[in-house]
């Protein structure tokens, strides 16, 4: 009876609590807007390494009896550097046209190539470059086609105008940021591009529209990747230092350069700017190849990361590592091996030694000379 009794007062006392809480609620509603969502900052790091090469005697190294091609070893010691970056980027300066593979002058790599590429953590791949006609219209749809059936972002060459309309300039999409990508060369070694072929020239009305389009995408950082100027010159031209104000004042944030095989000097611009400032980088230099003149054996990676806050987008840190190509007649080795420059001793020779530093040396006095507030790191 107890339980009757407390369980019927309960019930009035919580409907009169109700009642006299009504128009409480009701003033509550109308006082207090409901807040937005708060967004945590947002980070990204990208990755950017120099001219991916294959000459004949990689191919010969690469080649395994059974008839096809490893190039593990060649990714194994920068594999994890390169896949510890959000979005990593090379400039793939290959063919992919098929038997029989060839090396200089006119470039035909394995498909094994192409893999090993992605297996070291490379996610978008670089194709406008002075050898992308190596192997004429079969060489550039070839080429495309092997790295659309793997899934692999690319830019800079298209089957034609429809292709281009449809995917450049390239958007990226990674950790709720918004990169666009463009790339371009200055020529294509004096080979003309079939038609209804496509490659992006170094054309400022082109590439203005290019420009245009890609701010309209409502990207959050616009990187050009142009390949350009003078080979194995260590220090930029005039006109590619006029491109790059042309393009920075254009509207692109940060300029990667590429195409002489050498190192050219690295520049952090504004970096005091509300938004990190810009960076701008001539050349990266080989990152694996067989060149054997001087400075052609060591490159570098250059590494940014990014913080986004609501809308606001800011580049934090950006420095490089230094690499070097270790060839087997050198080192002894089976194939060819990119190592990092300031931790390799144990894996290199005596005379792989000597020539990593006296171009390391070299590299170094440049950027003494040239660079502004950017640093290098080590891993």
């Amino acid at each position: 009876m107890k339980r009757t009794i407390f369980s019927a007062a309960a019930a009035f006392l919580l409907a009169m609590m109700a009642c006299a809480g009504s128009n409480d609620s009701n003033k509550d509603a109308q006082d207090y807007e409901p807040q937005d969502t708060v967004v945590p900052d947002r980070h990204l790091t990208l990755l950017v390494a120099g001219d991916l090469m294959q000459h004949g005697p990689q191919i010969n190294a690469a080649r395994r009896t059974d008839g096809t091609y490893d190039y593990s070893d060649c990714f194994a010691h920068v594999k994890q550097e390169i896949s510890a970056a959000d979005i990593a980027i090379a400039n793939f300066e290959v063919t992919l046209g098929g038997p029989p593979y060839q090396g200089y002058p006119c470039f035909s790599a394995p498909d094994e190539y192409l893999q090993a590429a992605l297996d070291a953590g490379f996610d978008v791949l670089m194709t406008g470059n002075n050898h992308c006609l190596d192997k004429g219209k079969r060489g550039l749809e070839r080429t495309i086609a092997m790295m659309d059936s793997l899934g692999v972002p690319h830019l800079g060459t298209y089957v034609d105008a429809e292709a281009r309309a449809a995917s450049y300039p390239l958007l990226v999409e990674k950790n709720g940021f918004r990169i666009v990508l463009l790339n371009f060369t200055y020529a294509t070694n004096g080979l003309r591009v079939s038609q209804p072929n496509h490659v992006n020239y170094i054309d400022t009305v082109e590439i203005a529209a290019d420009i245009a389009k890609a701010k309209s995408m409502q990207p959050d950082i616009i990187i050009a990747l142009p390949h350009w100027g003078i080979e194995y010159a260590m220090t930029p031209n005039r006109p590619d230092i006029a491109l790059v104000d042309w393009l920075l004042q254009k509207g692109v944030d940060h300029v990667v350069g590429g195409h002489p095989h050498v190192l050219q000097p690295f520049e952090w611009r504004d970096r005091d700017a509300a938004n990190g400032g810009h960076l701008v980088a001539y050349s990266l230099g080989n990152f694996i190849s067989n060149q054997m003149k001087p400075n052609t054996g060591i490159g570098a990676m250059v590494r940014m990361s990014f913080t986004k806050s609501g809308d606001d987008v800011h580049l934090d840190t950006c420095n490089y590592a230094l690499t070097w190509c270790s060839r087997p007649a050198v080192s002894g080795k089976r194939n060819y091996r990119i190592v990092p420059v300031a931790t390799s001793d144990s894996l290199l020779n005596a005379a792989d030694r000597t020539r990593r530093d006296t171009d390391a040396r070299t590299a170094r006095n440049i950027f003494a000379r040239y660079n502004k507030d950017i640093e290098e790191y080590s891993f």
